[in-house]
């Protein structure tokens, strides 16, 4: 295949043979590193070079003006939005959101040569029209509002003015000043133009390449075949069938460089696939195929990615078997992990209140990769911060408490250190910080990585500069505004050889180059083409009014670079996301619609590929009892169940399993707000403490009313104890101490309301209980233990009693079945209160001794204390007396559960909780 550079080459060396009299404009830098190759190939002698430019910096050298980047740019831009009118300025952190639609506007305005003044006079008449007020006089609120639109010319005449003075221009303006240039540029002339490839022009290119061409011996050259020109409703050949029929030098007359090549036979395939992460696994696929069966395929071929955050994982998937790539386009500086530890860092100390850090916000610091690489390097343990934050409930953390776990000359403490808002503190902790991290060995093997640093290092010099320079960025705010903006717009090159492997490029860098293999990815509606966003502060009318690009131009711009690629192309892979979502595209683009409806291509093949499914049966998990296990089980055993532990075995034997036989329990968390776990904690202790002084003695009216005016001091204290130092002066946690305050108030006040009609007695609070067990078929020690809440006498009856925080319900704790028991988890608490009878009754081996056992939860208190009860049907009469023979009953359902357990021939299966 013969490219369209060495078709042009040939043309103009055949006509030209003095190569140092001619100039090249071509429409990107990129493709003046492939003109230069094929001429080095195609001319055999010594000559002297031709100039080659790409349009941007030709119409620099044409203007004498030097493009300011876009960060001076936004600063200019404020300094000239500041500079005029009277009325109420934002700040720049607010002028950050917004300026740089403004910025892309002006650029437009005057790439197109556009009458600024009566743009910006209409712009104002429409806002005057269209502000929301319906009262005839305005408040001060909407005039502020209309003065900026009144302003805007002004704003862009100051800023046009100020960039002029110091010899830079935005884009726009540098196009602009070349058409004034141009008659002095043309008169300098003494080498022969060409221009290559260009498509979509904007007026300032338009007439700066009309006039060249008409005023000296100067030639273009259009890369488009005929097939799209004599098609008039097609968008590929939209601009060129315009200059075509517009330019005064071209009426008339055939193009230069048309050649039939779309026509021809190739091989396409369109080729649907689900998601984006699923069509860069499909390119790696398919490259690693046609490696294997085509290689000579693959000597000129391109990745085209639709969408460039691809490129990451698109890097990961290219397989072993390829053995050069090339990637045109850059990285972008904002998805590396550096740039996601510097932003959390600015936040977190822009989030700083007078309260401290929020904890949330610093573990997601010290949990991030380059913090944990820091810590490391300066022998400082990260997990110990941590461990004491969980530990004592920090919701907060203050400097000094970091101070105290962390040495102050570790380098690590800049981390923490104190900005006061001041934004130049920050930016000479985060060049130190840089520093230390290129100095950590693991990053001193890693190119990249240092690649990455040098980057953010000559980032941050810059911040510092624009700091001292410009007096408002004086906070956090705004400057996290800027970082972030900076930051969007960097990119780290890749160094590599664009002339040898498969080149890996954005649509854009495709521009002029062509290749026998082409893959293009994510060709969905709103990626290719981009679709109807109208970023601008200049209505749409108006830009049609004018003559300004809308989304109907930039659509045309797609397809032609589309049709471009296939021109020339031999095999030709076009990938779409089939799922489409807001994010990631709409439906499969309509430049592939109009691939497959064009009668005279018969040569294309649809299919969508869809990932192998195989099924996965979930399969309970199942624990085999190995030597180890059993004898973890008997030192369990000896140690003694506990009836809670014997209720997650009910519940699920895996639970037992991680939680009671290998203490794996829940990850240490900082209890923002109170768990109910330490909730239940909380109410227990108070409830003990303040029943303990009535032990032994029958409940009085008095008594009770005594210990109630303890209620407040006692349940801070325990709060005290079991919460640490979580704070619970406000939010949730100041509501759960009134509810722990309600909870015990209603319960005495409910024991008053009893005692009017019945005699209690305290004979225990918190009892440990702890008896052997002897089960037939275990050789080995056996305990039961646990705690009872309460021991009393109601009535002369003695009663175990459980406290429960949480909801219980009667039918939890009556029975019809005792095999149920040992069954199902609902019956747990029955089963939990026979335990603690059967620990009771082995403790007091009494004769005919007989109690009762039951719950109080405190979240159904309205039920009462609920005992348990044996009844013979649903409606039977029930049986709330524990005695000899319950026990009795209740020790074979307990003894075959923990045969169970022991059982060394019964895995520990999961139960579908």
């Amino acid at each position: 295949m013969q490219s369209f550079i060495e078709d042009v080459i040939r043309d103009v060396i055949s006509k030209n043979p003095d190569t140092g009299k001619v100039i090249y404009i071509l429409p990107s830098k990129r493709a003046g590193v492939f003109l230069k190759k094929i001429l080095s190939k195609t001319i055999s002698k010594t000559v002297l070079a031709p100039e080659i430019y790409s349009i941007e910096d030709f119409i620099e050298k044409v203007s004498n003006l030097v493009s300011a980047n876009t960060t001076t740019q936004l600063f200019e831009l404020y300094n000239a939005y500041l500079s005029v009118g009277d009325y109420e300025k934002e700040s720049f952190d607010s002028f950050l959101k917004w300026g740089q639609i403004l910025l892309q506007d002006f650029n437009e305005v005057d790439r197109y040569l556009v009458d600024a003044s009566t743009l910006y006079k209409n712009i104002e008449a429409i806002q005057e029209v269209n502000h929301w007020s319906l009262n005839a006089e305005k408040s001060e609120m909407i005039e502020n509002y209309l003065h900026f639109w009144r302003y805007l010319e002004e704003i862009y005449n100051q800023f046009n003015a100020n960039l002029t003075k110091q010899g830079i221009g935005h884009q726009g303006l540098i196009y602009r000043t070349s058409v004034v240039q141009l008659p002095s540029y043309i008169a300098q002339i003494t080498k022969k133009h060409i221009f290559l490839g260009f498509n979509a022009l904007n007026s300032a290119e338009s007439i700066l390449i009309q006039t060249i061409l008409e005023k000296t011996d100067a030639t273009i050259y259009w890369d488009i075949d005929p097939y799209f020109l004599q098609d008039t409703i097609h968008d590929a050949g939209y601009f060129i069938r315009h200059y075509q029929n517009t330019w005064n030098v071209l009426k008339g007359k055939t193009l230069n460089g048309l050649t039939n090549h779309y026509n021809t036979k190739k091989h396409i395939e369109i080729i649907g696939v689900p998601k984006n992460i699923s069509q860069v696994n499909y390119v790696g696929n398919l490259l690693y195929q046609i490696q294997n069966e085509h290689p000579e395929s693959l000597s000129n071929a391109a990745i085209v990615l639709g969408n460039e955050e691809l490129l990451n994982p698109l890097l990961n998937s290219i397989p072993d078997n390829i053995s050069a790539t090339n990637i045109t386009m850059g990285q972008k500086l904002e998805s590396t992990p550096l740039a996601s530890f510097f932003t959390n860092l600015i936040d977190f100390h822009e989030q700083k209140t007078e309260k401290g850090w929020f904890y949330k916000n610093l573990l997601n610091l010290l949990t991030h990769s380059y913090a944990v690489l820091l810590f490391d390097a300066n022998k400082v343990s990260a997990e110990a911060l941590i461990t004491k934050i969980k530990t004592n409930n920090w919701s907060y953390i203050s400097s000094l408490q970091i101070e105290e776990l962390i040495p102050t000359n570790a380098t690590v403490s800049l981390l923490f250190k104190d900005t006061n808002n001041n934004p130049n503190y920050l930016i000479d902790n985060f060049l130190v910080l840089v520093q230390s991290i290129r100095t950590i060995e693991i990053v001193k093997e890693n190119a990249l990585l240092l690649e990455q640093l040098y980057k953010f290092y000559t980032l941050f010099n810059q911040l510092k500069d624009l700091c001292a320079t410009f007096s408002y960025i004086n906070n956090l705010k705004s400057f996290k505004h800027l970082f972030k903006q900076l930051l969007s717009t960097e990119t780290l090159d890749f160094q590599g050889n664009p002339i040898e492997g498969i080149q890996i490029m954005g649509m854009l860098e495709s521009r002029l180059l062509n290749f026998e293999t082409v893959i293009i990815t994510s060709v969905n509606e709103g990626v290719l083409p981009s679709g109807k966003s109208n970023n601008s502060f200049i209505p749409f009318d108006l830009k049609i009014k004018n003559g300004l690009p809308t989304y109907k131009e930039k659509d045309a711009v797609y397809t032609y670079h589309f049709y471009r690629l296939l021109q020339r192309a031999k095999n030709v892979y076009i990938l779409y996301n089939t799922e489409p979502d807001a994010l990631e595209g709409g439906e499969k683009s309509r430049l592939i619609t109009q691939l497959l409806t064009d009668e005279n291509r018969t040569d294309i093949t649809e299919y969508i590929a869809t990932p192998q499914i195989q099924t996965v049966t979930k399969k309970n998990e199942t624990i085999f009892k190995t030597k180890s296990l059993v004898s973890l089980i008997q030192e369990k055993a000896k140690k003694g169940f506990s009836p809670s532990s014997l209720s997650n075995y009910i519940r699920n034997p895996i639970d037992f399993y991680k939680q009671n036989l290998l203490n794996i329990n829940d990850v240490l968390q900082v209890e923002e707000t109170l768990a109910p776990n330490t909730f239940g904690t909380i109410v227990h202790d108070s409830l003990e403490e303040l029943y303990t002084p009535l032990v032994g003695i029958n409940l009085t009216v008095e008594l009770l009313n005594g210990i109630k005016k303890n209620i407040p001091r006692i349940v801070s204290l325990n709060f005290e104890k079991t919460y640490k130092e979580g704070n619970i002066s406000s939010g949730k946690n100041y509501i759960s101490f009134h509810v722990i305050l309600k909870y015990i108030q209603t319960f005495i006040d409910a024991e008053i309301a009893v005692i009017a009609d019945h005699e209690i007695k305290i004979i225990a609070l918190e009892q440990s209980l702890e008896v052997p067990l002897i089960i037939k078929g275990l050789d080995f020690p056996i305990k039961l233990k646990g705690k009872l809440d309460r021991v009393d006498e109601f009535d002369g009856i003695t009663r175990i009693i459980d406290y429960k925080t949480g909801k219980v319900e009667r039918r939890n704790v009556e029975i019809m079945d005792w095999e149920i028991l040992s069954e199902e988890y609902q019956y747990s608490k029955a089963f939990q209160l026979l335990c603690y009878g059967l620990m009771f009754f082995k403790t007091y081996n009494k004769e005919n001794l007989s109690i009762q056992a039951g719950i109080i939860s405190l979240k159904n208190f309205a039920e009462g204390t609920l005992l348990f009860a044996q009844k013979e049907s649903a409606r039977g009469v029930k049986n709330h007396i524990i005695d000899a023979n319950v026990i009795h009953d209740f020790e074979q359902i307990l003894g075959q559960l923990i045969t169970e357990i022991c059982n060394s021939e019964i895995p520990f299966t999961e139960k579908e909780v």
